[in-house]
Parts: C-alpha cells; sequence; structure tokens
C-alpha cells in the first residue's frame, strides 16, 4: 500500500478567477512536512510565492520549481505572509528578530500586511498576538490545517479561518490552492479553536485505533485483514488511512510527533475552563500521550501511542 511519504505533490486546479489571486505578493514562512507541500501548491497556483525556511537547503526544490527563496524572514515579507510554524516561540521570533517580517513590511512600505498563522498555537497566543501586531499596523488571521501529510501534499487539506469577513474573501482563493475544505468560522483565535476540536477527534481515534489492534494481536486476528474491514464499515476515517500501515507494520516513524498533542490538549483544557466544560474522554486520552512523553516516546509519530498498550514493561521499549 502507498504510503504518505510515497506520493508525488501533484499539481492543484487553478482558480479560474485569476483576478482575485495576489500574484507575486504571497510568500511562506516555514518549510517543513507540511509546509514544503503547501509552498508547491502556491507555485504550481502560479502565485510566485517568497519562501523562507530557517534550514535553507530545504527551499531548495522550491527555487527549482520557481518559487522565490528569501535570505531571511524580512525578505520573504509580503502583502500576504503564510507562516507553518511548529510553536508561537518559532512564529513571534520571525517576527521580531532584526531581519524579521516586521522590519521587511516596513523596509517593502507595505502598510497593511496580512499575516496568516498556519501552524497550531494556542486560540489566547493568536489573538494577543494579532492585538499586539494591529498596533503596527498588521492584521492577524489564524488558518491552521488538518489533513496530514498525505493532505498537503494532495492539495486537499481542510483549512479553518479565524479572520474578519473582508480578509476571508481576500485570502480564500490563495487558500484553496492548498486545501479542498476552506471554512471561515468566526473572528480571530476561532480557528485554532476548531484546530483544537479537530486534534481532540485525531487523538482520540488514534488512541482507539491503537487499542484495537494491539487488541487483535492479542486475540489472534490479522492485524492487515482487520486494517481491511475498519476501512470497509463504519470505522473508517482519513485517520485509519494514514495510520493504520503503521499499527499493522508497528512502525512508528513521525509523521505528526506524539508530543505535539500535549499543547493540544492544554488549549482544549483552556477551552474547557472558559466554557466551564469537563470532556472526560480528552482527559483519558490526554493522560495517555503524557505517559508516553514521559517514558521518551514523544518523538514517535501519533500512532506510537500504542507502544504503550504492551503487556511487557513500556518502560523497556523506549
Amino acid at each position: 500500500m502507498e504510503t504518505s511519504r510515497e506520493r508525488e505533490p501533484q499539481a492543484g486546479p487553478v482558480p479560474q478567477d485569476r483576478q482575485d489571486m495576489p500574484i507575486g505578493q504571497v510568500s511562506l514562512i516555514g518549510l517543513g512536512a507540511m509546509g514544503g507541500p503547501m509552498a508547491h501548491a502556491l507555485v504550481d497556483a502560479g502565485l510566485q510565492p517568497a519562501v523562507w525556511n530557517r534550514t535553507a537547503a530545504k527551499a531548495a526544490p522550491l527555487a527549482q520549481a520557481g518559487a522565490q527563496v528569501a535570505a531571511t524572514p524580512a525578505d520573504a515579507a509580503r502583502a500576504v505572509t503564510l507562516t507553518v510554524l511548529a510553536g508561537i516561540e518559532d512564529l513571534v521570533d520571525v517576527i521580531d528578530r532584526p531581519d524579521g517580517l516586521l522590519a521587511g513590511w516596513r523596509a517593502r512600505g507595505i502598510a497593511s500586511p496580512i499575516l496568516v498563522v498556519m501552524g497550531t498555537v494556542p486560540p489566547a497566543d493568536v489573538q494577543a498576538l494579532g492585538q499586539r501586531l494591529a498596533a503596527q499596523g498588521v492584521r492577524t488571521v489564524d488558518a491552521p490545517v488538518s489533513g496530514g501529510v498525505a493532505g498537503a501534499v494532495e492539495r486537499r487539506l481542510a483549512i479553518m479561518v479565524g479572520a474578519e469577513p473582508e480578509e476571508f474573501a481576500q485570502l480564500a482563493p490563495v487558500l484553496r490552492t492548498m486545501g479542498t475544505t476552506v471554512e471561515h468560522v468566526g473572528a480571530l483565535g476561532a480557528g485554532q479553536a476548531a484546530k483544537t476540536c479537530n486534534q481532540v477527534v485525531v487523538a482520540a481515534t488514534v488512541a482507539a485505533l491503537a487499542e484495537s489492534f494491539r487488541l487483535a494481536r492479542a486475540a489472534g486476528v490479522d492485524p492487515a485483514a482487520l486494517q481491511r474491514l475498519l476501512g470497509g464499515g463504519l470505522a473508517a476515517s482519513e485517520v485509519l488511512a494514514q495510520k493504520g500501515d503503521n499499527f499493522v507494520a508497528e512502525s512508528f516513524e513521525p509523521g505528526g510527533l506524539a508530543r505535539y498533542h500535549l499543547k493540544d490538549f492544554a488549549s482544549a483544557r483552556a477551552l474547557c475552563s472558559a466554557a466551564g466544560l469537563t470532556l472526560p474522554v480528552t482527559d483519558a486520552v490526554a493522560a495517555q500521550f503524557a505517559r508516553m512523553v514521559d517514558l521518551g516516546l514523544g518523538d514517535l509519530d501519533n500512532s506510537g501511542v500504542y507502544r504503550i498498550l504492551d503487556a511487557r514493561d513500556p518502560e523497556g521499549l523506549a
């Protein structure tokens, strides 16, 4: 079965209304497992993006494809700047450093740029960042994504956008080059809240699949047969489609790192506290991932939560 790492980028459809496309005015910062394919989607759509990555070598394929490779974040500052970074600390760094985005926007005379935060950060953090940047004329939009590496490569991400209506209208043609489901879910921070809801489902599904495959092995059921059966019934899901091979092979090389879920659970707890809710399933799943990280397994793929279910001493598996 083909894995997500074996799939080659495929050009997505170019939006018909070219007048809505800000050609030469878009950049993307962060060319990791998700950001790289997303940048290729911008190139394939003819947007002529600028790109920057802390490890410059990752930009080489994009340079060959026609992207403008920037030497610094400042050089990558455009009217629409997308960031695909792992955490709020990395995001703040590329904004505030001496050769960062703020300096670049000023140098280019871009009076009202839009910063699009596509990495996953806590809703409160992106709201605080937006408030601070607004005082300097920067509009902030959060647009986290779901779909995994396969979704990014195949241009079928789900993109959850927290923005003002006019900002969403301006950005939608750009975002639709990368995703098939692009939804305006509310004001700044609502995108990250929606992503938290998404991650609650992803983490719980991964944990349930791990238990299912572990139980199958204990009962003498062929894991490959179970994978086919689950995929053909009500238990089918995108998580199973992307992670099923991991459980069959008991191989958990990282795609989405397990430890990243801890910040998702922290965001969920903050939202729950504000709303006066309790989420017992989420709490139980959070405990499983916290245990996984405590055992030194946090850099495995999130499907590696399977490893802590072994009847043997899990500490011996680290």
